[in-house]
């Protein structure tokens, strides 16, 4: 019966973590195009500089998003936007108090795709990736 169980695991663990990875930069996504090109509208992201933090940080976003759905360069691409939403954790949401309850300054999806980022960084892409494609022994 273990046997079966460790066969399960081996076919689903990376497919489940590429749905994750893919999800996951799809609504990170969202938060780049939203200051860059206005999609989905956020009114405080209306007369953003793009060489500004915050346009500097959704540059990161939709280039890193990108990257990510695809599954290209994912662990470097995965630190990296890990360490943005630390900092921007730390910058925004913590200054605003209450640095270990982020429900009350509004930083619960930073500080979740921090660590969903930093998992990522540690355990790869998983399954349905260029990484994943480009590791494959050649036949």
């Amino acid at each position: 019966m273990a046997t079966s169980a460790t066969a399960w695991l081996g076919v689903w663990v990376p497919r489940s973590q590429g749905v994750l990875r893919i999800v996951v930069a799809f609504l990170y996504l969202q938060h780049g195009t939203a200051k860059l090109f206005h999609v989905p509208h956020v009114a405080m992201f209306d007369n953003l500089q793009l060489m500004s933090l915050i346009g500097v940080a959704g540059i990161l976003e939709v280039v890193g998003s990108v990257l990510l759905l695809i599954g290209l360069f994912t662990r470097p691409v995965a630190f990296i936007l890990s360490g943005q939403m630390a900092v921007a954790y730390f910058m925004y949401h913590a200054a605003q108090g209450h640095v270990l309850t982020p429900m009350l300054n509004q930083g619960e999806s930073a500080v979740l795709f921090c660590f969903i980022f930093l998992f990522f960084a540690a355990a790869g892409a998983g399954a349905w990736a260029v990484d994943t494609m480009r590791a494959a022994p050649r036949a």
